[in-house]
């Protein structure tokens, strides 16, 4: 005779084990994608802190090095706290900031006296103090000091305060802009230019500022699509980003609506933040009138400066801020 009781209770602990597991296994799933958003998050941002800025006298590895004729005076060389604050913020914070450029005294205020300005927005790595190179080789754009320039630390980077999250690394951006109006400088006076994660606040100011205060053009080093598109190209799957990582950093949304000229400059052979996928499509997807490409033959993510040469830089980047 069939013992159905004791089939029965095989067949409840059986699906009570079943649930268990599955549960288990989905657990398991839910912490692996956590981890995976936590780990991309992590790589977006990918900040060192710093007790004072060294600049000139940093000992850390860096990207390149350039030679005593892109030296900078020190009397050039200003590094100051600048306040940010986002919409949803009662309290500001405080971030570190460095100008490049000489100020006059107009009354009472001491005023940029440089003619134009380049607001640069660092990579996703480190500190000022790693991006100190990019930024003097900036400062010689048409000769040296013929442009400032203006370089930001995001929050939780080099001396500055907080934690970065895009919303946040949006408001610096602002923070730094204000200042520089602040500081005399109008608009069509400025030139924002971003590289590698530095495109996203590139695209963000550069398309919200108001009408009355747009700069005179945007450049972008490297630029990669969105976080979508790194998901893609990182994971060679056609999965939702909202698994990975909380950002959107839409840069291909963003350059479909700007109307500055556009000046892009990519290394070929970037294996960090592909051309093809990337670059490519911001340019192909831009919809104003100016623009112009610099594909770098041979050029790795990091290295588009001392591929092209250093001059050559400076040129082709005067060449078009010029012609505006």
């Amino acid at each position: 005779m069939v013992e159905w009781a004791y089939i029965l209770e095989q067949v409840i602990n059986f699906n009570v084990m079943k649930k268990l597991a599955l549960t288990i296994l989905l657990s398991s799933f839910l912490l692996g994608f956590n981890s995976c958003k936590k780990n991309l998050n992590d790589n977006l941002f990918n900040a060192s802190k710093l007790e004072e800025y060294k600049l000139d006298d940093y000992g850390g590895t860096v990207d390149f090095k350039l030679n005593s004729d892109y030296d900078i005076p020190d009397s050039s060389v200003h590094v100051f706290p600048i306040w940010s604050k986002t919409e949803n913020e009662t309290d500001s914070t405080k971030i570190w900031a460095v100008y490049i450029g000489n100020y006059k005294k107009v009354g009472t205020k001491e005023l940029i006296a440089n003619d134009s300005v380049i607001v640069y927005f660092h990579g996703n790595k480190d500190h000022m103090d790693f991006y100190w190179q990019r930024a003097k080789l900036l400062a010689h754009t048409g000769g040296k000091l013929n442009f400032g320039v203006l370089m930001i630390d995001y929050r939780g980077y080099g001396m500055s305060e907080g934690k970065s999250t895009e919303e946040t690394m949006y408001a610096d951006a602002i923070a730094a802009i204000s200042w520089m109006k602040r500081k005399g400088v109008g608009a069509q006076k400025f030139v924002i230019y971003g590289f590698s994660l530095g495109c996203a606040p590139a695209t963000y100011t550069t398309l919200y500022l108001p009408p009355t205060y747009k700069p005179l053009c945007i450049a972008l080093e490297a630029p990669f699509a969105s976080v979508a598109t790194l998901v893609n190209d990182g994971a060679a799957l056609n999965l939702d980003p909202i698994f990975f990582s909380s950002f959107k950093c839409d840069n291909n949304a963003r350059i479909k609506k700007i109307q500055q000229p556009f000046y892009w400059i990519h290394g070929t052979k970037d294996k960090f933040i592909p051309i093809e996928t990337n670059g490519e499509v911001l340019f192909k997807n831009y919809t104003g009138t100016i623009s112009q490409a610099q594909r770098v033959e041979g050029a790795d993510h990091s290295d588009v400066p001392q591929t092209v040469g250093f001059a050559k830089y400076n040129q082709l980047l005067h060449s078009f801020i010029g012609g505006k």
